[in-house]
Parts: C-alpha cells; structure tokens; sequence
C-alpha cells in the first residue's frame, strides 16, 4: 500500500540518497536513481546482497521521522494543558460546620460566629497553628442547616500567622448570617466531606460539627458519617447544651453529647466537646480548635467521649 504522508517518504528518500551514496556497496541495482555497484568491486563481507541495508535504513529513517513527528505532537498538547500546582502541605485542614437551622435564632447564630472570630484571635490558638510540623492549616467555615442550605461563608485559606488568621476572622465578620429551617446533619457532612477533593492542600482532615438538635430532615447522619470516615476524615462535635435562661431555646429530649458520640463523630480519634450553652461556647470552640489542630483529645473525661463502632442509640434521626 502506498504511503500517504508525501513529505515523510520524501525526507526519507532524500537521506537514503545520502546514505546509498555513501555506501555504494549497500545500493541495490533495482532502486530507481541508484548506480549499480560494478561486478569486479569486492563486496565487503558483511554487506547484504539485493539492497537489504539500504531497505533496513529506509526503514529506519521512516521510523525515526514518525517518532519524531508523534513526540513534536505530544509536546504541543502538553503545552495547552494548564500546569497544575502540587498540593501545600499543612498540619490540618479544618472544615468548621456550623449549624444555623431554625432551633437556633439569629442572637444564638451570632454567639457561635463571634465565638470563632474570638478563638482565632486567641493566643493559645495562635500558638498551636504556629507549632505544628508545617507552622500552617487550612481552614474553610461554612454554615448549614437543611439539605439545600449549606454555604461556604470563608473558602479555604491557608492560616500561619496572626495575620492570616485576623485576616480570616475579619472576612468572616463581614458575612452575613444565613438561616433554614430543617437540620439536615447528614447533608452537611456530605458535603463538607466534598470540600476536601482538590481544595490544594495536603494534611490530616478533619469536619468540625457544632449544632444544638439532632438531624431531622436529609440522608442518614451515621451513613454520611462511615462515608466521610471512609475517606479518611475525622469529625469532631461540638454539641451546645441548651440554655434554660434563653428563652429562645428549645429542649433537647435526647442527650445531645451522646447523640453527637454515637450518630456523628467518627475514625479512630474523635472526640467530642460540649458546650453547656451559648455562653460558654467562646471557650469550647477555643478548646476544641487547641486540641483539633495539636491532634490530642481533652484532658477532662467529663467532657470527653470517644466514638464507638456500634451505636447504643438505635435511630440518630427523628423523622
């Protein structure tokens, strides 16, 4: 079959010339344009009768072109691919989950926010970003309550100094506070779990579940919990204990911190720390925030639960 790529065989016939011309003792007498070797001329010992050298370098160059066509190719569509930058390593990446479902009001949403504004202000959290093997974390705040509400009210940003982390602290202040209604905790795991794939970070990840109820409305919350556990991501809890002096709060009928030990926390390190109301919730998220991003649990078992593989609490949603 004759080959199609005329610019190819040309090139090729050109260099086999050069070759054959050369190598007179390689020509074959058959080839077009081509001097036959005379009789009396002592072929070399080596040289192969009918040409075959000369056929084998033609081979060869025509080989050698396509590569090199083939490699010019794939250089090009390299070059149009956008370079991907590696992942910054940190000691932590930490999702904060903040619930804003309609058990908690406005004045209890902006307890919570401010007590996380106050935390990354704090010396003894400064202090714990700072000693990490990296100096660094990654932290993204987000705010959620039923399965289609859940915002990114700060996206990732890489935190190592108090700079960094007043500069969080003051994007976080400057937005507004959202509310729903249903509290969907499986939905927020889920999709807080999302936030880690190509975020441009490399560390221990770790969600950060902070709510007053428990899940009614979404996916299964122990479901979305074995997912994320799964993907190698820890979730800490942070359950705030009603308040019987707000009387914006609403009871809760179950124990919330062993709700949180056994439908939401999980992998093999997780711990939960409560917060007896809105008003001690600064101090709590100081705490936890020290102890999350130091990698260690609390030191006072009363505050303390550790996530078991099988649930005590039958049912982890009401509806």
């Amino acid at each position: 079959m004759r080959d199609r790529r005329p610019g190819l065989i040309c090139r090729c016939r050109r260099r086999l010339r050069q070759f054959c011309r050369h190598h007179p003792q390689e020509a074959d007498p058959r080839d077009r344009g081509r001097t036959a070797v005379p009789k009396s001329t002592p072929r070399p010992a080596l040289a192969r009768p009918g040409g075959k050298a000369c056929r084998a370098a033609a081979r060869a160059l025509r080989y050698r072109l396509l590569v090199k066509r083939l490699l010019a190719a794939a250089a090009l569509s390299l070059a149009t691919i956008p370079a991907v930058a590696s992942d910054t390593v940190v000691d932590l990446e930490l999702v904060l989950a903040v619930d804003v479902s309609n058990s908690i009001d406005l004045d209890e949403a902006r307890l919570q926010r401010d007590g996380y504004i106050a935390a990354l202000g704090d010396e003894s959290v400064l202090a714990a970003i700072t000693a990490g093997r990296t100096g660094r974390i990654a932290l993204a705040y987000v705010e959620w309550a039923s399965v289609d509400h859940f915002e990114v009210v700060v996206d990732w940003q890489l935190t190592d100094s108090d700079a960094s982390a007043a500069l969080f602290a003051t994007r976080l202040k400057a937005s507004p506070i959202s509310r729903a209604l249903t509290t969907a905790t499986g939905a927020a795991i889920d999709r807080a779990a999302a936030l880690f794939t190509a975020n441009g970070y490399a560390g221990r990840r770790v969600i950060d579940i902070s709510g007053d109820g428990i899940a009614n409305a979404g996916p299964r919350v122990e479901r979305s919990r074995d997912r994320a556990v799964a993907a190698g991501i820890t979730i800490n809890g942070l359950p705030i204990a009603f308040d019987p002096d707000n009387p914006h709060g609403l009871p809760n009928k179950v124990d919330l911190a062993r709700y949180w030990r056994e439908c939401i926390i999980g992998d093999p390190g997780p711990f939960v720390v409560v917060a007896e109301s809105f008003r001690t919730f600064a101090r709590a998220v100081r705490e936890k925030l020290v102890l999350e991003i130091a990698g260690r649990s609390p030191v006072d078992p009363a505050r303390l639960w550790r996530a078991q593989l099988t649930p005590e609490i039958a049912i982890c949603d009401i509806w």
